[in-house]
């Protein structure tokens, strides 16, 4: 065979081999998320101010160049709260673990201010590791943010007299515009968080 029929192979083969490649890619479509469910469109933060655990004054600053994982709870929840939590640490864990980059932060948000404290809510997010953001503040500025985002909660009362607060249990993705991105409905499982978060964060 001559240089010129070795070319004319080689050739063939590459346009084989891009042709198949190219078929591939239109038949079986893109991975996508499992169970999250993206916005078709997202929705900027509005301006607000809170607490971090620490006490310093943050806003929608605190959510900016990095993916966020946001839990509205309450550190005196006896079951959900603690559960997903647990649920994020371990997901970010087995993230990291795996070499996945860049790793969310964990964010809980109080929508108890009237008992979780700066102090309280430092105590509390510690019980899940670190690098978990901790936000509380006056009731009125939580309300601009979970209005704008479509949050639930609502003090309900005992017949003792305490009270607890029923809240969304939704765990809500925001990107690293300061933008509502994605959301996870309960129940929450580690696999999910696994599985849809790569996927999401590789978005533009």
């Amino acid at each position: 065979m001559g240089p010129k029929s070795i070319f004319i192979a080689i050739v063939s083969v590459f346009a084989i081999g891009m042709g198949a490649w190219l078929s591939y890619q239109l038949v079986v479509p893109p991975a996508m998320p499992r169970t999250a469910t993206v916005l078709p469109a997202t929705a900027e933060l509005p301006e607000f101010s809170l607490l971090d655990q620490h006490g310093n004054s943050v806003g929608r600053d605190a959510f900016a160049e990095r993916w966020s994982l946001v839990f509205f709870g309450f550190t005196n929840c006896p079951d959900i709260c603690p559960l997903t939590l647990q649920v994020l640490a371990n997901a970010r864990q087995k993230l990291s673990d795996a070499g996945h980059s860049p790793l969310p932060q964990i964010v809980l948000i109080s929508v108890d201010p009237e008992r979780d404290t700066p102090g309280v809510l430092a105590e509390y997010v510690g019980y899940f590791g670190g690098d978990i953001l901790g936000l509380t503040g006056d009731i009125e500025e939580l309300r601009k943010l979970t209005g704008a985002i479509g949050i639930f909660f609502d003090k309900s009362f005992t017949d003792d007299g305490n009270y607890s607060v029923n809240h969304s249990a939704v765990v809500l993705v925001f990107n690293p515009r300061a933008e509502f991105h994605a959301l996870f409905s309960a129940p929450h499982e580690v696999d999910n968080f696994i599985h849809d978060l790569p996927l999401i964060m590789s978005e533009p």
